[in-house]
C-alpha cells in the first residue's frame, strides 16, 4: 500500500514538474509571484509567446492546479493557486541557482533589498524582519524542524498594536506562520497568514511602496523610521 501511495505521489510530482518545466510557463508563474492577477494577454507578453500559444500554456497551468482563473465581465484574470505554489517556486529558485562553497548573491540590488514573495515580505528586509521577530519573541518555533511558528502571548499584543489581527489569521485555512527560504538570501523570511497580514499592514501604513512592474518594494522614509523604532532595523 505504501509503495502504491509513493508511486501515486511520484506521478503527481512529475506532472507538476512537467507543467512548470516549459520556459514560457515558468516565466508566467514567476510573474505571478507578486500576488497580482494578470490577463492572458499580459501572460503572453511575459512568456514571449503568441496569445493563442499562451492560452494553451495557461490551460496547462490551470489543469495542474498551479494557477486559478477569475472571470470578470469579458476578462479572465489568472493568479497563483495559493501560497503553497509560491513557496514551491521560491524553493525551486534556490535549487536552480545551485549551491556554492561561498554564497554570493547575484540578484539585482533593488529586488534583493525588499520584494514580495507572493503575499509576504522577502529579500534582505524580509529576512532581517524575520530574525527580529524571533529575537523579540513575537514568534517561536512550533515544531522540532523549525519550519512552523506560533505567535507568543507577547507577540499577540505586539502584533495587535501594529494592527495585525492574529485571531483572524488563525481562523484562515492556511499555516499561521512559517519559515520560507529566501532565494536571494538563502535564509528564511516569514511566510504564512501572519507574514501576509504583516505585509498588508506595512503597505497600508506606506512603510513600503509596491512597484507596478516587478516584485520590488521601496522602503519609504516613514518606513525607515518605523522599522528602526519598532524593530531596531536600520534600513538603507
Amino acid at each position: 500500500m505504501d509503495d502504491v501511495r509513493e508511486s501515486d505521489a511520484g506521478l503527481a510530482v512529475s506532472a507538476v514538474a512537467r507543467a512548470i518545466g516549459e520556459p514560457a510557463r515558468a516565466r508566467m508563474l514567476f510573474s505571478l509571484m507578486d500576488g497580482h492577477a494578470r490577463t492572458g494577454t499580459e501572460l503572453a507578453m511575459v512568456g514571449d509567446v503568441t496569445p493563442s500559444t499562451a492560452s494553451l500554456h495557461v490551460k496547462r497551468l490551470v489543469d495542474a492546479r498551479l494557477v486559478t482563473v477569475f472571470a470578470q465581465g469579458k476578462h479572465r484574470y489568472y493568479s497563483l493557486a495559493g501560497a503553497d505554489v509560491a513557496s514551491a517556486l521560491e524553493h525551486l529558485s534556490v535549487v536552480a541557482i545551485g549551491a556554492r562553497d561561498r554564497f554570493v548573491p547575484r540578484t539585482p540590488h533593488r529586488l534583493r533589498a525588499a520584494r514580495t514573495c507572493y503575499d509576504h515580505l522577502a529579500g534582505t528586509l524580509g529576512v532581517a524582519l524575520h530574525d527580529r521577530l524571533t529575537a523579540l519573541r513575537w514568534i517561536a518555533m512550533a515544531d522540532a524542524r523549525g519550519r512552523d511558528y506560533e505567535v507568543t502571548p507577547a507577540g499577540e499584543r505586539a502584533f495587535a498594536a501594529l494592527g495585525v489581527d492574529v485571531a483572524g489569521a488563525r481562523a484562515l485555512r492556511r499555516r499561521l506562520a512559517c519559515a520560507c527560504l529566501d532565494w536571494s538570501e538563502r535564509r528564511p523570511h516569514l511566510g504564512g497568514a501572519i507574514g501576509a497580514a504583516l505585509l498588508a499592514e506595512v503597505l497600508k501604513r506606506r512603510w513600503v511602496a509596491a512597484n507596478r512592474h516587478d516584485r520590488a518594494l521601496e522602503v519609504t522614509s516613514a518606513g525607515r523610521r518605523e522599522f528602526r523604532a519598532r524593530f531596531g532595523l536600520v534600513v538603507s
